[in-house]
Parts: structure tokens; sequence; C-alpha cells
């Protein structure tokens, strides 16, 4: 791309100052450049919430409670006994639900 050497260089002042037809113009450019995807591609490929799900299967294995382990009575997550900070009336609280 030639460039015009005579022409009147933009100081700093008028690089921040670009007009709303100059910058929307811009945009348009930029966007003319990226590729078309197809719409109903993109649909398939996205979950919404509250999707029917009842003829999906989760498989995972479940590994009980181990003796190191404490289940917290406020959040009700299972944790390492380092992460006790408080036992009270038996209920042990886990430093999260404890700060």
């Amino acid at each position: 791309m030639a460039t015009d050497y005579d022409s009147p260089r933009k100081t700093d002042d008028d690089l921040n100052e670009d007009s709303l037809q100059e910058l929307q113009a811009r945009r348009t450019d930029k966007s003319s450049g990226s590729i078309d995807i197809d719409e109903t591609d993109l649909a398939e490929s996205l979950e919404l919430p509250g999707a029917d799900l009842s003829n999906e299967e989760l498989s995972l294995r479940v590994i009980p409670r181990q003796a190191d382990e404490f289940t917290c009575a406020r959040c009700f997550l299972v944790h390492h006994r380092s992460q006790l900070a408080t036992e009270k009336n038996g209920q042990q609280i886990c430093r999260e639900c404890a700060a």
C-alpha cells in the first residue's frame, strides 16, 4: 500500500477524537473479513438453560467419604480435615463458611 507523505499527519489528540462515522466504518471493515458461520450449525451446539435432559445419562464414579474428610454442616461439601475451622455441637464447619 502506498503512503502519501505529503498529507497532513494526525496528532495524538486527533486520533482520540475520531468521528462516529469513521468508527462505524472501521467496525464494518473489520467484520467484513470474518468467516460466515451457518446459524443452524451454531444453534445445534448451544445448550439452553432448562433444556430437557431426561434422556441423557451421567456416568461418574462416586467415592465414599474418607476417614480424613468431613462434611460441612453449612455448605454440605466434603472437605479434607485440614479445612476444618470449628466444630460446635457435633456440627463441623469448613474454613470458607466460617469466614
